[in-house]
């Protein structure tokens, strides 16, 4: 089954950009094709370059971008709403900045569509 997932929170706004990611790597392990990651109002803050967050909590930029890495994923981020909140290159490895449209391929495409976060 082939999956589309937007991210709407920002990496440590709510539990939602992790457990995202966790239901990706989940997807993928159980053999389902996972179309594009898109990453649309708050969730534009997961492609952030430069997140530090304290050393015992977790990494969620860093996950996102091994995850990205190992599966030759696409991580999208809306490019307008990137913009408006002033999220500019250089993104985290395996994040680019695309438009809106790129969503709306990956939907057509996929059996279903899985949103997390608020917005």
């Amino acid at each position: 089954m082939k999956f589309t997932i937007i991210v709407n929170d920002a990496p440590y706004q709510s539990q939602s950009a992790d457990t995202a990611c966790k239901f990706a790597h989940a997807l993928l392990d159980e053999g389902h094709e996972l179309t594009q990651v898109f990453f649309y109002f708050d969730g534009v803050w997961n492609a952030l370059a430069d997140a530090e967050p304290p050393q015992d909590d977790r990494h969620v930029v860093d996950n996102w971008s091994k995850l990205a890495l190992k599966n030759e994923l696409e991580l999208i981020v809306c490019s307008t709403v990137a913009m408006r909140r002033g999220v500019s290159e250089p993104l985290a490895a395996g994040f680019r900045l695309d438009t809106l449209g790129r969503l709306t391929e990956a939907v057509t495409m996929s059996d279903r569509v899985i949103t997390f976060g608020g917005s």
